[in-house]
């Protein structure tokens, strides 16, 4: 064998043959594989070490380690790094050209994408530095001189298009070469593009390993490194373009057998595409069915298991008050492993005193939404019932922090401007959507002075947030953030507070004078949450017309504080958030009186998820749709960072001078490329909820695309501050500013790059998706129904033909049919008048029209 995978037990660095081509792309297009590459290629070069490894120039000793090998393999593993942009394209047909000359086996591109990696057929009587030198006068390109041992290894990319250029099957059945090693062939397994590791890459499992693959081919089993692999019938599957064409080239996958003759045993796994695509697909068959068809286990572990070890991990069996939630939740995860079928869920939920009808209404809720795969916790309770397969990468997906570490990356932090791309790095990237969710209401009230035409309603950059995490899960690293965009302000409150104490002094001094010191009347911009409603009114009023700005790392400041006049607070932060009229009066003299024409308070919150029930405890009054949520990913059982993200003086320098040019940008603006990516992303969510007649998702697009193209603003005109600096330096960014007070808006219209339009998506999708996760379930309880689609999922779903009630339908169908689908999709309290409602809705937007014979019929074709 010429194709080995690097693994780790007991703390030694092992590796082990990779016997086919399914095994092998399947391994290269993990979701992981594929994220982390994408993400390694924004910026994030430490990910590297977490790509999978291969080695393709040396056999491992008897024990399978690799240190002080020297035997070879058949192949040599070439690196060719730093070439130039424009030099890469020629280079990669010119080894295409020679291939047959150069007995090329394997052609990739490196992680980085700067350079490229091959497998060639060894010279058995050259030693490996000389198979190097020879490779590189064919080709007329040095090689990387630090990696010639042979026992070099390759951060592997992924099998889309692009990285895995070129594959020859004869890769994974050559046979050992006879001839030693003559020179500079020894040494400890090295990485191809980087110094010998000093962690362990995330691939830690020993065989043998589950791996998924197409085509019906659903596990395999490893292969001993002696066992060569059978030859079984093989479909085509379309891999990438071996030469950056348009037409893929078959690859031939076989279908019949496992690798090394193993039995095909149908599992319930996620594999991964073979053809670049970022999302697994999920290959679901059941594995073990009872009378009537229901399923009794899942892998051999009985259903009544798996839930009992679920409470012991969630904190017990629920009680009376918080049966129906745990259950909704218990379903959640259960729909995984139960393919998404509501009968096998019905037979295996518990019941705590519910009735059918009870538990059938938080089954068909948890099942809306179409699975993603294992969540966390599932994986955890598998795992303890001693479910080996669930500890394979290949075989889950990841439905909530994975996902949501990849929503935190497409962000392209690289791209971001200055301030952004510092509190980013402060914090690390998978707090990358947190700590933008937390920064932009400051940078709102920083620009106090710029209002956004949204819709053409004008505000200003009014903006409340919330980031809830669990205890520890990095939310403290946000703070020190906060602090540096504020510091400025902070700064100029600080002398306002001296000068109140200094007349607290002279007013205490003349307590029994005549004549008292007059109140000053200052302009604190920075409140504190942990005070009353009048005293937060009357600093509210001496603002000045800008914006103030609270902070609290805990959120349980506000649910106590706040705990008897909640509706008073709520009140304020909606009427901020419109920027609207607030008033208060009151008879007495003593007593508090404002009248603030327009309302300016950016608020940002860190606290647990349960805290945010208690910040936000009505689902009608709007409150709930006019914060910004991001959540902070599951770190439970994460290592512990070597180098933990820290903000350095140089971020805290970086932030401030944007913190410092935001005031100076004054007036109003129209984005209008911003306003149709935003009126896009709208019409699409309307389309969707609407043919699904979700009416509590349709309802929150409405607030989140506006909050959406503020927080979105705000990343422009942090852009523009950047520009500014680079070309002018701060003194000089400052001065132009004042001297031309209508230059930030032209920067502004130039700063719709497609990068921070495309944040725009991103940041919407965040705030949509968690804005479901946290309420949607309350909202259907609060409006008496459990009628709309539930489901706490990470990420908003891609949904297939057959998802919604308007794709069920034929082309030609009755009203009695709609109601039939209507009933499938939502339940049993379905109305003759909710219905009936639907279908005038989808005549109003022309989805449907009447046909002649009492019939609907379905327009052709939609757009959305």
């Amino acid at each position: 064998m010429s194709v080995h995978i690097i693994y780790y037990k007991d703390g030694a660095k092992m590796m082990r043959p990779v016997l086919s081509r399914p095994e092998y792309l399947a391994l290269r297009n993990s979701g992981d594989q594929i994220a982390n590459v994408g993400r390694i290629r924004e910026g994030e070069e430490s990910l590297k070490r977490r790509l999978v490894q291969m080695n393709y120039s040396c056999l491992p000793n008897e024990d399978g380690t690799l240190k002080g090998s020297k035997r070879m393999s058949s192949t040599v593993g070439m690196d060719i790094d730093h070439i130039a942009p424009e030099e890469m394209q020629p280079l990669c047909e010119r080894i295409l050209q020679k291939k047959d000359e150069l007995g090329l086996l394997m052609l990739e591109k490196s992680a980085q994408g700067l350079g490229y990696h091959l497998v060639f057929r060894r010279h058995p009587e050259m030693s490996q530095e000389e198979n190097l030198r020879w490779a590189s006068e064919l080709l007329g390109v040095e090689f990387d001189k630090g990696a010639k041992d042979i026992t070099r290894v390759f951060f592997t990319t992924t099998a889309g298009e692009g990285d895995l250029i070129y594959l020859d099957d004869g890769i994974f059945s050559l046979s050992p070469a006879p001839s030693p090693v003559r020179e500079g062939g020894g040494g400890t397994c090295e990485a191809g593009e980087d110094p010998p590791l000093t962690q362990d890459p995330p691939l830690t499992q020993d065989p043998p390993l589950t791996l998924p693959v197409r085509e019906g081919v659903v596990s395999t089993e490893r292969a001993s490194a002696d066992q060569p692999s059978k030859t079984s019938q093989s479909s085509n599957v379309i891999a990438p373009s071996l030469t950056g064409g348009s037409k893929p080239e078959l690859l031939s996958v076989p279908t019949g057998e496992a690798a090394g003759g193993g039995a095909i045993q149908p599992s319930n796994v996620s594999a991964p595409s073979l053809t670049g695509g970022s999302k697994p697909e999920l290959l679901s068959v059941p594995t073990g069915e009872a009378a009537g068809g229901e399923s009794t286990s899942f892998r051999g572990i009985p259903y009544s298991s798996i839930i009992q070890s679920y409470w012991r991990l969630t904190g017990g069996e629920p009680v009376e008050g918080e049966r129906n939630v745990k259950l909704y939740q218990l379903a959640v995860n259960l729909r995984a492993i139960c393919d998404n079928r509501k009968e096998v869920l019905m037979a295996v939920m518990p019941r705590l005193g519910l009735s059918e009808a009870e538990v059938k209404s938080i089954v068909d809720s948890a099942c809306k939404e179409m699975p993603k795969g294992i969540s966390r916790v599932m994986r955890e309770v598998l795992n303890s019932l001693g479910d080996e397969s669930a500890k394979s990468q290949e075989d889950i997906e990841g439905v909530d922090d994975e996902q949501l570490s990849i929503v935190n990356s497409q962000l392209s932090i690289k791209k971001m401007p200055q301030g952004i791309r510092d509190s980013i790095d402060a914090v690390g990237p998978q707090l990358a959507m947190p700590v933008v969710t937390a920064i932009c209401p400051c940078i709102g009230a920083l620009a106090t002075g710029v209002t956004l035409d949204v819709h053409r309603q004008k505000k200003g950059l009014n903006l409340i947030s919330y980031i809830a995490g669990d205890f520890a899960s990095g939310k403290g690293s946000i703070d020190p953030v906060v602090d540096a965009w504020m510091s400025e302000v902070k700064a100029l409150d600080i002398m306002y507070h001296q000068q109140e104490d200094e007349w607290r002094a002279k007013k205490r001094a003349a307590k029994n004078k005549k004549e008292q010191p007059e109140e000053p009347k200052l302009p604190v911009r920075c409140l504190t949450l942990n005070n009353t409603v009048a005293n937060l009114a009357e600093r509210l009023a001496n603002t000045e017309g800008k914006h103030a700005f609270s902070f609290t790392p805990e959120a349980d400041t506000v649910a106590q504080k706040w705990k008897s006049t909640m509706s008073d607070f709520s009140v304020m932060l909606r009427q901020s958030y419109d920027g609207s009229k607030y008033e208060r009066e009151a008879r007495s003299a003593e007593a508090v009186n404002v009248h603030i024409e327009h309302l300016l308070w950016n608020i940002t919150m860190c606290g647990t998820p349960d805290a945010l029930y208690r910040v936000v405890n009505n689902y009608t009054d709007g409150f709930q749709s006019r914060i910004a949520i991001a959540r902070t990913p599951d770190n439970t059982f994460a290592p512990l960072e070597e180098n933990p993200y820290v903000l350095t003086d140089r971020q805290r320098d970086r932030i401030q001078q944007v913190a410092h040019l935001l005031p100076l940008m004054q007036g109003e603006v129209v984005l209008p490329k911003l306003e149709a990516k935003s009126r896009e992303w709208v019409e699409h969510i309307r389309l969707e909820t609407m043919m699904n007649d979700d009416r509590v998702a349709a309802r929150q697009r409405i607030r989140v695309c506006v909050t959406a193209q503020r927080m979105t603003c705000c990343l422009m005109l942090c852009k523009v501050c950047e520009t500014l600096i680079q070309k002018h330096g701060l003194s000089g960014a400052e001065m132009l500013l004042k001297q031309k007070p209508g230059l930030w808006r032209e920067m502004l219209l130039k700063a719709q790059t497609p990068t921070l339009l495309e944040a725009y998506e991103v940041i919407a999708d965040s705030l949509y998706e968690n804005a479901l996760y946290f309420f949607r379930y309350r909202i259907e309880n609060a409006f008496g129904s459990r009628d709309y689609p539930g489901g706490l999922s990470g990420e908003r779903s891609k949904r297939g033909k057959n998802d919604s009630i308007y794709e069920r339908l034929d082309s030609l169908f009755t009203f009695e049919q709609a109601k039939q689908h209507s009933v499938a999709v939502k339940g049993s309290k379905v109305t003759y008048n909710g219905v009936r409602q639907m279908l005038k809705n989808w005549r109003n937007q022309g989805l449907i029209v009447y046909a002649e014979d009492g019939r609907y019929r379905k327009v052709e074709k939609l757009k959305h």
